[in-house]
């Protein structure tokens, strides 16, 4: 055997048997929940509902993109697919929200609140829910499914987080005082 191939055969036997990278995970790696774990290996930077979320959105001063779904709906499983596992849509989310992910069947309450809201506010209902809140907790933007590209007078998600993140940006003032409470700091 040659030096040079000697090389290339140790090269290549430790990228087949050393050691692996773990799969990239975010804050939803423990969680017991299929749908929270089917997130856990997506590049946004998943939290669920706690106070460290609500913590890291005050602190970096963002707003917070929640998203309820569950395992067994077709469109928040589409919605997954379109967005939130494209890196680039990922890098947008992870650079202005905080993004928290909430499993309907897990958090029954939690849901029940979320779809108030979404009547309070008059957003189109149903699941997935996609809403944005002040990192205080007033839910102030939002709606169900949103497409990765613009359809049957449905925004694309891009869109719908551009916008959302605008009106954060620029009224303030008015979402504190005109979003629904969601009570962050109560769970």
């Amino acid at each position: 055997m040659r030096p040079w191939t000697a090389g290339i055969a140790i090269l290549c036997m430790g990228f087949l048997f050393g050691p692996r990278a773990e799969a990239q995970s975010n804050h939803l790696r423990n969680s017991t929940s299929p749908y929270l774990q089917r997130a856990s290996v997506q590049p946004v930077d998943w939290y669920p509902w706690s106070p460290e979320a609500w913590a890291r959105a005050r602190q970096l001063d963002r707003p917070v993109l929640i998203d309820l779904g569950a395992v067994w709906c077709p469109w928040c499983a589409q919605m997954d697919r379109e967005s939130y596992t494209q890196a680039e849509t990922a890098a947008f989310i992870n650079a202005h929200f905080v993004a928290i992910k909430i499993d309907y069947d897990a958090d029954p309450k939690l849901a029940a609140s979320l779809e108030r809201a979404q009547a309070f506010l008059n957003l189109p209902s149903g699941l997935p829910v996609t809403a944005f809140a002040t990192p205080s907790g007033k839910l102030y933007f939002g709606g169900s499914y949103f497409p990765a590209q613009a359809s049957h007078a449905k925004p694309a998600f891009f869109d719908a987080m551009r916008q959302a993140l605008a009106l954060y940006r620029d009224h303030r003032a008015d979402q504190e005082r005109e979003g629904f409470d969601l009570k962050p700091g109560g769970r």
